[in-house]
């Protein structure tokens, strides 16, 4: 083993945090100058990126408005209700949500997988429960096919009347859709 390099000390502990605050601890015992640098250089390196993932565009949530009327639902597997109303470029006025399963299992509400079919294979997949006694319930969409890929919803549901019912929430896409905005 090599005699320490004079006037650096023979054991280092290194104490680097994290973005979330961890700390990191490295002790570095005898090792020659040339060596401890690239290892110092390699250990913050480490501790700036363990973990902490940078914001990207996919990870900005918008606001989602939707109006939707439901005169085509019956409560049966695969009835539906058009979009009426939407300030998402990709929830185009005229597509559909598809229930997947039928109403009233559990009794009184509506628990069900949807599709948001908005024509020419793009679709977002998602699941919708709805307490039918108050009228709220919640949607969420976790991934879809074409404009819809990586879309990514939470959305409260409310009834406002008649056959129509309010979408209100936040969304994401991934950045390859993202970026046109």
């Amino acid at each position: 083993m090599r005699a320490p390099v004079v006037g650096f000390p023979t054991n280092v502990d290194l104490l680097l945090r994290t973005r979330e605050s961890k700390e990191i601890t490295v002790r570095l015992t005898a090792i020659t100058t040339i060596v401890r640098v690239p290892l110092m250089l390699v250990a913050g390196y480490v501790a700036l990126t363990a973990g902490g993932a940078s914001v990207s565009a996919s990870d900005r949530h918008r606001d989602l408005h939707v109006t939707k009327e439901c005169s085509q639902y019956t409560g049966a597997a695969g009835s539906f209700c058009t979009i009426t109303s939407s300030n998402v470029r990709e929830i185009k006025v005229g597509s559909k949500v598809l229930y997947d399963q039928a109403a009233g299992i559990p009794a009184g509400l509506l628990d069900s997988n949807v599709v948001l079919d908005a024509g020419a294979g793009n679709r977002a997949l998602g699941r919708c429960t709805l307490d039918f006694a108050t009228g709220l319930g919640l949607c969420t969409f976790s991934d879809g096919t074409g404009k819809f890929a990586g879309f990514n919803a939470r959305i409260d549901v409310s009834y406002l009347g008649g056959t129509d019912w309010a979408w209100e929430g936040t969304y994401s896409l991934k950045p390859d859709h993202d970026k046109d905005r």
